[in-house]
C-alpha cells in the first residue's frame, strides 16, 4: 500500500486556505435574530449559501484547533426540527484562534466548502465560514450536549447511490440520515458528538489517531476487529478518533482494546479517513490483551512457503532483529520466504544504487542470530527508479530459502529486462532462467514491481514460486468519497498484472499439467476482487485465503476494516491434494507498535 499521508502538523492535515481574522471584541448580545447554522448547512452535503457573506451567525464554541487547519467549531443551541441539517459548523481562522470552549460568539464571514485532499481526491467537502469577524458575546457557557452516536443511531446501509446525471456525485442528494450511514454522519458535521465504551478496530498510528466501532457485532472477528468482506457490505459503525489535546495523552491502543466511558468532541471530516471525532474528552483505555500469533511448525514432509512485506526495509532501519524474530519464532522458520519491499543498500537515497545485497544479508544474519536457519537468497536488481515505491529505494522481491530443506535451481541469464520462459524436459516443466522476471517489458509493470520467479526442489519434486508486489491503490476514491460507489482507478493496472501472471502460470501448466505452482505476495487487492478473479482465471490458480472462514480473512487493517491484501494462490495440484494448510499470522496489522503494516502468510503442503 502507498503511504496514506501528506504533510501533517500534529495529528491533522495542513490546510492552505488564506484567511484573515479580525480582533475579537467583547460586546453585548444582538437584539435581532440572524441567520442560523442549520440554514448554512442545509439539507445536502454542500451549503446552499456557498460564496455568500453571512452576518452574526450565533453559536457556542465546542472545540478549538490551534494547529494544522486552525479554527474552531460552533454549535447553535436553537436547533430546527429537520434531522438532515447540522447545527454545527467550522470557522476557519488560519491563525491561532483566540476564543475558548464555552464562548458564545457571533461570526460574520464567507461560507465556503473545503475539500480535504483537493477536488481531484473525490472526497466530500467540509462546510465552513472563512475570513471571519468574531464577536464574543459571553464566556463560560455550557457547551451543547453531545449527540449520541451508537449502534442504534447509525443506519446499516453505508451510502446512497450517486445520481447518474451527476457522474456518481452524492453532493446534491438530500440527506437521509435515518437510511444511510454517510448521510447520518454528514447531518452531524461540525456538531458535538459522543461515543461510549467503543472497541478499537484500528490500532493507534504514528499520527495519533485510531478507529473504533459503535457496532461491536458488525462483521466482528475473534480478535476484536471488523472484517471487510465485499464491496457492497460496508462496516457502518467505524469512526476515526483524533485528539484536540496533547499528543502525549493520546492512548496507544491495539485492536480489541476498549475506550471505556465517554469520548466526545466535534465531528470533523478529513482526507485520511473521512468522518472523525476530534476529541476534547477521551475515554479510558481498557486493554484487551491481544497477543501476536505464532503458526505451527511444518512437518518433516511439508513444505512451508511464506510471504512477508517488510515495509521498505533498508540497512539503516532498526527493525532487523524484530523481523528476524518474527520469521524464526512467529512463522517458525518457513522453508521459503518471499519478501516484498526490500530496498537497495542505501534506502531512499536517490543516487542510482540498485543492489540490495547488504540489506538482504543483514536480515539473513539477524535470522541466524535469532536461532533460525542460515538462509540462502536469490533476487534480481531492478532498473533504477523503474519499479515504483519510494524514490531512490528501488524496492524488489527476494527469495529466502533454507538450503538444509530445499534447493534452488539456478539457471543463468536472468536480469531486470529478460523475460523468463518455460520449456519442457523429460515431461516436466522448467524455467529458461532461474531466478527470472515475468514479462518485464509488459506495460502492466510500468513503475511497478516485476514478478520474481524461481524454481525450487523439495524432496525431489519441483515447485515454481512467483513472488509478486502488485500496483498500490493510490489514486482510488475512498470509501467515504463524495462519489458512490467510489471509483477504483488503480484496478486497471492490477488487472493487467494479474492477467500477465495468470498467462505465465498457464504456460507452466501447459508443459506440466500437475506442476506445483505458487503465486504469492502483496497483491494489493482483496480475495473477492476482480484482480483475484483474473489471477484465478480458468482454474490456473486459487486463493488459499478462501480456505479460511470469512471472519479470518485479513492481512492488513485500514480505516477500521480488517482486509486482505497479501495472498498465496496455488495451482490445482496443490489444491486437489487436500494436504495444504493456510495461516494468516497476525503479528503487525492490529498493533500500535507494528514493524510492518502487513501480516505475513504461510502455506504448508506436501508436494
Amino acid at each position: 500500500m502507498p503511504s496514506k499521508r501528506t504533510a501533517r502538523i500534529g495529528a491533522l492535515t495542513v490546510a492552505t486556505i488564506c484567511s484573515t481574522v479580525s480582533a475579537v471584541v467583547l460586546t453585548s448580545p444582538a437584539q435581532a435574530d440572524s441567520l442560523r447554522i442549520h440554514d448554512i448547512q442545509g439539507t445536502t452535503r454542500t451549503s446552499p449559501l456557498v460564496g455568500q457573506q453571512v452576518t452574526d451567525v450565533e453559536g457556542i464554541v465546542t472545540g478549538v484547533r490551534t494547529y494544522g487547519s486552525r479554527g474552531f467549531w460552533i454549535q447553535d443551541t436553537r436547533a430546527d426540527a429537520d434531522p438532515a441539517t447540522s447545527e454545527g459548523v467550522f470557522v476557519f481562522t488560519s491563525s491561532r484562534p483566540t476564543v475558548s470552549v464555552g464562548d458564545a460568539v457571533k461570526v460574520s464571514g464567507t461560507v465556503g466548502e473545503f475539500v480535504p485532499g483537493g477536488t481531484s481526491s473525490g472526497n466530500q467537502s467540509v462546510t465552513q465560514i472563512t475570513r471571519p469577524t468574531i464577536t464574543v458575546v459571553s464566556t463560560g457557557n455550557t457547551v451543547p450536549a453531545a449527540g449520541v452516536v451508537d449502534a442504534r443511531s447509525v443506519p446499516g446501509r453505508y451510502a446512497p447511490a450517486g445520481d447518474s446525471a451527476a457522474a456518481g456525485s452524492i453532493d446534491g442528494l438530500t440527506l437521509a440520515p435515518a437510511k444511510y450511514a454517510l448521510d447520518f454522519y454528514e447531518s452531524l458535521e461540525g456538531m458535538n458528538v459522543r461515543v461510549a465504551d467503543t472497541r478499537v478496530v484500528t490500532a493507534t498510528d504514528p499520527f495519533t489517531e485510531l478507529w473504533v466501532t459503535v457496532k461491536p457485532r458488525e462483521n466482528a472477528n475473534r480478535r476484536g476487529g471488523t472484517v471487510y468482506g465485499s464491496y457492497t457490505s460496508q462496516n457502518t459503525g467505524r469512526l476515526q478518533i483524533q485528539s484536540l489535546g496533547a499528543v502525549a495523552d493520546f492512548p496507544k491502543a491495539n485492536v480489541g482494546d476498549v475506550l471505556k466511558g465517554s469520548t466526545a468532541g466535534p465531528l470533523d471530516y478529513n482526507q485520511f479517513g473521512g468522518y472523525t471525532l476530534v476529541a476534547n474528552e477521551i475515554g479510558t483505555l481498557e486493554q484487551g490483551g491481544l497477543e501476536r500469533e505464532t503458526t505451527r511448525k511444518q512437518a518433516r514432509g511439508e513444505l512451508a512457503v511464506a510471504t512477508y512485506n517488510v515495509e521498505n526495509l533498508d540497512p539503516s532501519d532498526a527493525s532487523f532483529a524484530d523481523h528476524a524474530a518474527a520469521i524464526v519464532h512467529n512463522l517458525q522458520s518457513p522453508d521459503i520466504v518471499t519478501l516484498e519491499e526490500i530496498q537497495d543498500n542505501n534506502g531512499a537515497t536517490n543516487d542510482g544504487t540498485v543492489a540490495a545485497d547488504r540489506t538482504v544479508q543483514k536480515l539473513v544474519d539477524a535470522i541466524a542470530a535469532a536461532g533460525g536457519p542460515a538462509y540462502d537468497w536469490r533476487s534480481i536488481d531492478p532498473v533504477n527508479l523503474a519499479d515504483g515505491g519510494e524514490p531512490g529505494g528501488n524496492i524488489r522481491q527476494v527469495f529466502l530459502f533454507n538450503p538444509e530443506r530445499v534447493s534452488f535451481t539456478d539457471r543463468a541469464g536472468g536480469d531486470a529486462a529478460t523475460a523468463v520462459g518455460v520449456t519442457k524436459s523429460r515431461g516436466k516443466a522448467q524455467l529458461t532462467v532461474s531466478p527470472g522476471r515475468v514479462d518485464p517489458a509488459n506495460t502492466a509493470w510500468t513503475n511497478s514491481r516485476k514478478p520474481l520467479v524461481g524454481e525450487f526442489s523439495f524432496r525431489g519434486k519441483s515447485v515454481f514460486v512467483i513472488a509478486n508486489h502488485f500496483a498500490s491503490k493510490g489514486g482510488d476514491q475512498s470509501l467515504h468519497s463524495g462519489f458512490q460507489p467510489p471509483t477504483r482507478v488503480s484496478e486497471t493496472q492490477r488487472h493487467l498484472q494479474a492477467t500477465a501472471v495468470n498467462t505465465f502460470v498457464k504456460e507452466i501448466l501447459a508443459k506440466e499439467k500437475n506442476a506445483n505452482v505458487i503465486a504469492l505476495g502483496d497483491i494489493n487487492d482483496f480475495e473477492f476482487s476482480g484482480t483475484a478473479q483474473l489471477l484465478e482465471d480458468d482454474g490456473a490458480l486459487w486463493s488459499a485465503f478462501k480456505s479460511l472462514p470469512k471472519s479470518e480473512r485479513y492481512s492488513y487493517v485500514y480505516q477500521g476494516n480488517a482486509q486482505v491484501l497479501d495472498q498465496v494462490l496455488i495451482s490445482p495440484s496443490i489444491r486437489r491434494s487436500c494436504e495444504f494448510t493456510y495461516d494468516s499470522v497476525h503479528i503487525n496489522s492490529e498493533f500500535n507498535d507494528q514493524i510492518s503494516d502487513h501480516d505475513p502468510q504461510v502455506l504448508r503442503f506436501e508436494p
